[in-house]
């Protein structure tokens, strides 16, 4: 079966799966760190709560069975254990039916947690996760040649990432088609990095070359995957070149880098690796064969909804079709706000509150807060209370479910929940009210800065919420 493996492309295997193996890592260990105060037992959004509503078929997961908080942690450290393990090569160690249960046991883990993670899980890069992790259990290990056909499904996935989002920019906000949109997009994306600052006061003529590249690699580059090599290698790196650009321009979470990983297989490394090893040129068995094709059959049937809805004029972005987020739609930035709004987060001691009270700020570890702290690097790690804050400027509807009950676990000292924050003002003791404000944030000039060592200037736009403090039990319940 000399059709069904690509033994020249073993490299490009194994920097793929041990790289992927590094993005679960990360994953897992984000998720570990930070589960108790979004979703666990006595979380913002309780896992327990969840699932007595939302139907096993729609939301598969192991915690649908069981749930506590030492369960999650033991299945989030496992995941991230076996991680770390296949990133340092356990998986070619092992015999091949080992190997792809080794990364189908990663996939299941990580479906469960992202199954049950409701609003703080809702980002177009757990699905991608996912998909690239389903696909990896396919791709064999050092006792057989990478399988031609899930090589073609990765390239496959890396198309719909690009090409989605060069189709959502079109079709969405017209500084796209103006090549306008990254007058305001560094500046106002969910998370800037430290770098950011400095991309946003790039000349605008750059700004513009930005933008007709980006349209480049997302609608023509991700065709030339499908082409001959060179081609694809050089298609490949191209993708990879701009998702760099991306890494150091913003934080989004292992996005760009799983992007780069995915891009991987696609590159011929032939001339770089040589022949490849003894044990990758084996036949590969006939069990595995049949496997593997009836998973790409399965995967091109449920490609049907992703491409209609890439054709489709109402397209939209970071969709699952299925529950197992087996073939996802992906897309991103289809409109680039123009301005900046936080909310800033502040508490008071004192036992009235007053406008011009002693209120002091929450300092968060990754969104703008003070205007003298540049932003920090924090991708590939996800910091998701962060990123749902940015989306709560957007539009209260955004924080619904989630940010009064992360106001209540502040007031009460909640120690799960300040561990997701960077400076709490209140060491001693919860305050007695906390208040939150929306302020307009916009880069400083190059002379503000100077002047003044602030990289934000920012200034009140309007209460976000009035001062509350916890409810007092009745006298009943202080008896």
């Amino acid at each position: 079966m000399d059709w069904f493996t690509a033994p020249g492309y073993w490299l490009g295997r194994l920097v793929f799966q041990r790289a992927l193996a590094g993005v679960y890592l990360v994953a897992f260990a984000g998720a570990a760190l930070q589960f108790r105060a979004l979703i666990g037992a006595h979380g913002m959004l309780p896992v327990p709560r969840y699932v007595r509503y939302a139907p096993f078929r729609h939301a598969p997961s192991l915690f649908q069975l069981h749930y506590s908080d030492r369960f999650f942690a033991a299945c989030a450290w496992t995941g991230a254990a076996l991680a770390a393990a296949l990133a340092a090569g356990a998986g070619d160690a092992a015999p091949l039916a080992a190997a792809m249960a080794m990364w189908a046991l990663l996939w299941l883990l990580y479906l469960s947690i992202v199954n049950v993670g409701q609003t703080w899980y809702s980002f177009g890069w757990e699905s991608l996760l996912l998909e690239a992790g389903f696909l990896a259990v396919f791709l064999g290990n050092a006792r057989t040649g990478p399988p031609v056909l899930v090589l073609w499904l990765l390239r496959w996935v890396v198309f719909r990432v690009e090409f989605g989002a060069g189709l959502i920019k079109m079709r969405g906000d017209a500084c796209w088609r103006e090549l306008t949109c990254l007058y305001f997009h560094h500046e106002t994306q969910p998370m800037p990095g430290p770098l950011s600052w400095f991309f946003h006061h790039l000349p605008r003529p750059l700004h513009r070359v930005e933008c007709a590249a980006n349209h480049v690699t997302q609608l023509l580059v991700p065709v030339l995957l499908f082409t001959p090599q060179p081609v694809a290698s050089y298609a490949a790196g191209i993708i990879v070149a701009t998702q760099l650009w991306l890494v150091l321009s913003g934080n989004f979470a292992w996005l760009n880098w799983l992007t780069i990983t995915l891009a991987l297989p696609a590159v011929d490394f032939t001339g770089l690796a040589g022949p490849p090893p003894a044990a990758a040129s084996r036949q590969a068995p006939v069990w595995f064969v049949v496997l593997v094709c009836a998973v790409t059959a399965l995967v091109l049937f449920l490609s049907r909804r992703p491409v209609a809805n890439m054709v489709s004029r109402r397209q939209v972005m970071n969709r699952s079709f299925d529950s197992l987020h087996l073939v996802n739609t992906y897309g991103a930035f289809g409109t680039v706000g123009r301005i900046r709004e936080e909310i800033v987060v502040e508490g008071t001691a004192d036992p009235r509150p007053r406008e011009d009270g002693a209120w002091r700020e929450y300092g968060f570890k990754g969104k703008p807060g003070q205007p003298r702290s540049i932003p920090r690097q924090f991708a590939p790690y996800h910091l998701r209370l962060d990123w749902l804050m940015w989306f709560a400027a957007l539009s209260p509807g955004y924080a619904r479910d989630w940010f009064g009950p992360f106001v209540e676990r502040l007031l009460a000292g909640d120690r799960d929940t300040l561990r997701l924050i960077r400076h709490n003002p209140f060491p001693d003791a919860p305050p007695l009210y906390i208040r939150a404000r929306l302020y307009r944030y916009r880069f400083t000039t190059w002379r503000e800065l100077r002047e003044t060592g602030a990289w934000w200037h920012r200034r009140l736009v309007r209460e976000y919420m009035p001062a509350t403090r916890l409810a007092r039990p009745a006298p009943s319940e202080r008896e």
